[in-house]
């Protein structure tokens, strides 16, 4: 990657327009096999060509067919989203997560809550339901247009990747990455997206969110000036901590409690308030190039807390020298925002609430939607069917580097610049080479029970 890669992320890069939306079935085929070997990498060129047409089949009124990979609340929840989508019917059709616990539970609250819809559009049989770690490659090698991946993050650029090559379209959820090298896989696997007209699509729903369209838009059309401050929250309680049980493995363990391990979570500033981190950098369409602050380990001290902080203050600076504030913090009893807010030369912004401020007067408050976990994959099967193929992987992959890039600051006690930590070969874990729930894991306690923490200025091993 060149050193000036993230501003060269463009709109074009972000929305491939592959087709018009009045173009048949056989053109979009046609367009989307010449694309394919015109020169494509080689892992999408490998492919039967069976699997390519059935992939970016899904123009028209056409049903789309997904899979699931990861059972859990987000991912339960966003099929069901994807089965609600208006613009054509849907199918699900093959599910997969690494307990077969959470299977059983995600097809009782499919059926729950879809009701009346669930035979119609549920036709998951029990050789359609897989459990393990190599789960996930038993639904992408089913008969599915597009694949939905919801486990722990620390999986996500190796199912992205495999996703990409059996010629899946994808939406997956935030972050995308744990550390820069599953950052870099993401940027490759999204090149690869591109290239072959596959469709990426990322959990950062504020980007579709109505309210925070247009607030943006008009920010970016100067109606504050030259913004010079970006501020950034995600302050909170602190979430479940699911208990050691007798004779647990580590690795069981740590895959229950996977918010705690920063090689599946990345940390809360990754994991969660990438979301407001992401807004800034989508209004500078920029990414920062230093960071330093602090952070630590105050109220969430225990060893059932694993590793990660209960708090990060962040000065990021842009090249073009103006700021973002970032913030996150889990301790009860303390001051809660999550939120977004611009400060620019002529005036104020509350993005989140989409209102405009001059001289302490509202002059623009947006009307727009805000239901954005439903938007974007209303979006995403809208634009698949009308011929447009998305690529969110671009700023999914660079707003996840950059809270990476934040949490590496606080761990280091150090101003880093963005190369360095792009650049980074720290990878958190092999996961490619986890197969089973009796391996070792990859993070190991001490002799008292007691997980490596980074501490500012000194074991730089668990930063860099």
């Amino acid at each position: 990657m060149k050193k000036n890669e993230p501003s060269q992320i463009t709109a074009e890069q972000n929305c491939v327009d592959n087709s018009s939306a009045n173009q048949n079935r056989r053109e979009f085929l046609q367009r989307g096999t010449a694309a394919l070997t015109a020169g494509a990498v080689a892992a999408s060129a490998a492919l039967p060509q069976t699997a390519w047409a059935k992939s970016v089949h899904v123009a028209g009124s056409e049903t789309i067919r997904i899979g699931l990979v990861g059972c859990g609340g987000r991912g339960t929840h966003a099929a069901m989203q994807a089965l609600s989508t208006k613009s054509g019917p849907v199918i699900l059709s093959s599910i997969a997560d690494a307990f077969q616990t959470r299977v059983d539970d995600a097809m009782g609250s499919l059926k729950e809550n879809l009701k009346e819809r669930f035979e119609s559009q549920v036709s998951v049989t029990p050789d359609d339901i897989h459990f393990g770690f190599d789960a996930f490659e038993k639904v992408l090698a089913s008969d599915i247009d597009l694949v939905i991946l919801a486990t722990p993050p620390g999986f996500r650029p190796l199912h992205f990747e495999k996703a990409i090559a059996a010629g899946k379209h994808v939406f997956m959820e935030k972050p995308v990455a744990v550390d820069a090298p599953g950052v870099r896989r993401v940027m490759e696997a999204s090149r690869q997206a591109e290239a072959n007209g596959l469709a990426v699509g990322v959990g950062l729903q504020r980007r579709h969110e109505r309210v925070y369209m247009e607030t943006i838009d008009r920010l970016k059309q100067g109606e504050i000036g030259d913004i010079v401050l970006g501020r950034a929250y995600w302050n909170g309680d602190t979430p479940w901590v699911r208990n050691r049980r007798p004779g647990e493995g580590e690795l069981l363990y740590q895959m229950r409690n996977w918010y705690f391990f920063n090689w599946l979570c990345g940390d809360h500033i990754v994991e969660q308030h990438i979301h407001n981190i992401d807004v800034i950098n989508w209004l500078k369409d920029a990414y920062p190039v230093k960071a330093q602050g602090v952070g630590g380990r105050e109220v969430r001290k225990g060893k059932d807390h694993g590793q990660i902080y209960d708090h990060h203050m962040i000065e990021f600076t842009y090249a073009d020298g103006s700021k973002m504030l970032s913030q996150c913090r889990h301790q009860p009893g303390c001051w809660n925002e999550v939120a977004e807010y611009a400060h620019g030369t002529k005036g104020t912004c509350s993005i989140t609430r989409g209102v405009i401020e001059k001289d302490g007067q509202a002059v623009f408050t947006s009307r727009g939607g805000r239901d954005g976990t439903q938007q974007e994959l209303d979006d995403l099967f809208a634009d698949l069917r009308e011929g447009r193929i998305p690529n969110e992987g671009y700023y999914g992959a660079l707003s996840s580097m950059t809270a990476i890039f934040g949490r590496m600051a606080t761990y280091s006690g150090r101003e880093l610049n963005w190369d360095e930590c792009y650049n980074s070969q720290l990878t958190l874990a092999d996961v490619d080479s986890i197969r089973s729930m009796d391996d070792e894991a990859p993070v190991q306690p001490d002799e008292n029970g007691s997980y490596p923490i980074a501490i500012p200025g000194k074991n730089l091993n668990l930063v860099f």
